[in-house]
């Protein structure tokens, strides 16, 4: 497939993340851009605002005429999220089109460009912002591909004006296979997706198969203590060959030394809170350097570094009331952020609102949710969010609140939500998970800067 001769693009599941991403992407290009999703979404709104069509009807006469045969100038691209039994899917399969997955343009795009991947079970996403961030702030320039909206860019792709570009490495499906890294990040390799790779063994095998994607002469940045090969192990805590030191808030901020075999870089004033961050800004770092941008370029950018929307995201932040979103649906990525905001207000009272994800997810570490959420004073616990599955006997919602110590716990609606943070006062509340849980932001906004 020649990149160049795309004219026309038409993308399964547009709304999701990665997915909006390459829509932008080939926007950008000068394409002719549309598709599909099952759910209207402020991420499927702002595409339309640019231009971009987008039906949420899965039905085959909703597709444009220009893409019922197959040609140089299509592409078609879907994700694998999007259910077996879909009738826009199966139609463009039948008239002759090939399908692409997201990766694989992505692996295109990345053979022809000097590329840092980023890949973990969690942290990519911050850590692939942080770099493209360094990247640009720096005057170095890039292009990114990211998996979530970069609160400094309000975007989720960037266009540079150099060869370089940063794509956070998704594992999901072995997406990440299809990359050319000439740098290399993983940041963790927790169990998940048991419903793709079976068990944990697996899922590092996929992992280490994806290191050894390094071109000749690269470079890859592993996180210490994981059993994959690297040339850099880092850490936010531990000593390693690069490695965070000296870490500690101050006026409700973080800051850290880095410390590398031959240098330091002295009070890094980190723009977003939680020691995971720290942490991720040292691979950030590792990956700046190694491309030879200076490093009080690196600390202004970091300073200024305002996150990715849904991790970590102050939503209020007034004297009586503090709320923060967070994508977290893993229980690792649950511990890291909760354990921050115990840290950054051990004094107030923490109200969570957590979507399950999926239920082979929640089946599969029902014991770790239960532990990580019983470090809530109140939980206010949704229903699993299915996204591509179909239901599993006796795996909901209420077995896991069964699981779980947290002397307040209770299901609820997004109705009940809204009714409790209306009536009553919630000092230090924050809203958690991957599916739809961000339709309550909004609202939970409005609620507790008018209260």
């Amino acid at each position: 497939m020649k990149i160049d001769a795309i004219k026309q693009v038409y993308l399964i599941g547009i709304g999701g993340i990665g997915m909006s991403g390459l829509a932008r992407y080939f926007a950008h290009l000068g394409c002719v851009v549309k598709g599909y999703d099952r759910t209207e979404t402020e991420l499927t709104k702002t595409l339309v605002s640019e231009g971009i069509a987008i039906s949420y009807v899965d039905e085959v006469d909703t597709i444009d005429p220009i893409f019922n045969a197959p040609n140089e100038e299509s592409l078609i691209i879907f994700t694998p999220a999007i259910p077996k039994d879909s009738k826009i899917k199966h139609y463009l399969e039948q008239v002759g089109h090939t399908l692409h997955k997201r990766s694989e343009v992505l692996g295109i795009i990345s053979e022809s460009r000097f590329t840092i991947g980023v890949a973990g079970t969690h942290g990519k996403t911050t850590t692939s912002t942080m770099v493209a961030h360094i990247l640009k702030d720096s005057g170095f320039d890039c292009s990114a591909f990211l998996g979530g909206i970069s609160s400094n860019y309000d975007t989720n792709v960037l266009y540079g004006n150099n060869d370089v570009v940063v794509v956070e490495a998704d594992e999901y499906d072995r997406s990440f296979l299809t990359l050319h890294p000439n740098i290399a990040i993983v940041t963790s390799a927790d169990a998940d997706h048991l419903d793709i790779y079976g068990d944990a063994g697996q899922l590092l095998a996929t992992f280490q198969m994806y290191l050894d994607r390094v071109v000749e002469g690269g470079t890859r940045i592993v996180k210490k203590g994981l059993p994959l090969e690297s040339q850099i192990a880092y850490s936010g805590h531990d000593v390693a060959d690069v490695y965070a030191a000296h870490v500690h808030v101050r006026d409700g901020e973080f800051y850290f030394d880095y410390i590398s075999s031959d240098s330091k870089i002295e009070d890094i004033h980190l723009g977003i809170p939680g020691t995971h961050n720290v942490e991720n800004a040292v691979a950030a770092i590792t990956a700046a350097r190694i491309l030879g941008i200076a490093d009080d370029k690196i600390k202004l950018a970091l300073a200024n570094f305002r996150g990715v929307k849904r991790r970590f995201e102050y939503i209020v932040r007034t004297p009586s009331a503090i709320y923060v979103d967070d994508y977290a649906h893993h229980p690792e990525e649950l511990r890291a952020f909760l354990s921050s905001m115990r840290k950054l207000y051990p004094n107030k009272k923490l109200t969570v609102v957590f979507q399950p994800h999926l239920f082979t997810r929640t089946r599969d570490f029902i014991d770790g949710f239960a532990e990580v959420l019983s470090m809530a004073d109140r939980l206010l616990l949704m229903e699993i969010y299915p996204a591509r599955e179909l239901p599993i006997e006796g795996v909901n919602s209420s077995w896991l609140l069964s699981k779980i110590t947290a002397k307040e716990k209770a299901v609820v609606t997004p109705e009940q939500v809204l009714e409790i943070a209306q009536n009553e006062k919630l000092e230090l509340l924050v809203t958690v998970g991957a599916g739809d849980i961000d339709k309550l932001v909004k609202p939970l906004k409005e609620i507790l800067v008018n209260a």
